[in-house]
C-alpha cells in the first residue's frame, strides 16, 4: 500500500514536470505558456477528453485563463472540442493529427513570408548582391520547405495510417 502511494505520487510529479516543460517550449516559440500548459495536461490525461474544470484542478488555474488558452489551442488545431456527459461543459482533447495539422498552417505562414521575401528582392533588384544577401536567404529557406516539407507531412501521414496502434 505504501509503495502503491509513493509510486502515484512520483508518477504525478512526473506527470506535472512533463506539463511544464511542454509549457515552457510554448514560450520559448513565443507563445502562451498556460496553452502549452493545457497541451501538456491533454497529451497524457486519462480519459482523453477533460473538462474545463478538470484542467482547472489539474493546473491550478483561472476558469478564465484556461479557457481562453483552449480556444486558441482549438484554433491552431492541436485540441478539439468534443461532446459532453454533462450539460453545459466544455470538454477537449487532444484532436487526432493535430500535430500534422498545426505544421502545415506552420508552413502556410512561411509561405506567406516566402510572398513578402520576393517583395523584397525586388526591391532591391538594381542593389549590390551582398545587400540582397539577407533576404535570399529567407527565400532560399523558404522556397525549399515550401518544396519539401509537404511531402515529409504526406509521408508521416501515410506511416501513421498504417502503423500498429500501440
Amino acid at each position: 500500500m505504501v509503495n502503491n502511494l509513493v509510486t502515484s505520487h512520483a508518477s504525478a510529479i512526473e506527470e506535472m514536470h512533463f506539463i511544464e516543460d511542454i509549457g515552457l517550449f510554448f514560450e520559448q516559440m513565443g507563445m502562451p505558456r498556460m496553452a502549452g500548459r493545457i497541451l501538456g495536461v491533454l497529451l497524457i490525461s486519462d480519459p482523453q477528453a477533460q473538462s474545463i474544470t478538470d484542467i482547472c484542478q489539474k493546473l491550478n488555474a483561472s476558469k478564465s485563463s484556461i479557457s481562453i488558452m483552449a480556444r486558441f489551442l482549438a484554433e491552431v488545431g492541436l485540441i478539439e472540442r468534443v461532446a459532453s456527459p454533462m450539460p453545459r461543459r466544455d470538454y477537449f482533447r487532444f484532436k487526432p493529427g493535430g500535430w500534422i495539422l498545426y505544421m502545415r498552417q506552420w508552413l502556410s505562414l512561411m509561405s506567406e513570408l516566402h510572398k513578402i521575401t520576393e517583395r523584397g528582392l525586388a526591391l532591391m533588384e538594381n542593389k549590390p548582391p551582398e545587400l540582397k544577401e539577407r533576404l535570399l536567404e529567407a527565400h532560399d529557406l523558404f522556397s525549399y520547405l515550401e518544396e519539401h516539407f509537404p511531402s515529409l507531412l504526406k509521408a508521416l501521414e501515410d506511416i501513421r495510417v498504417f502503423r500498429p496502434q500501440v
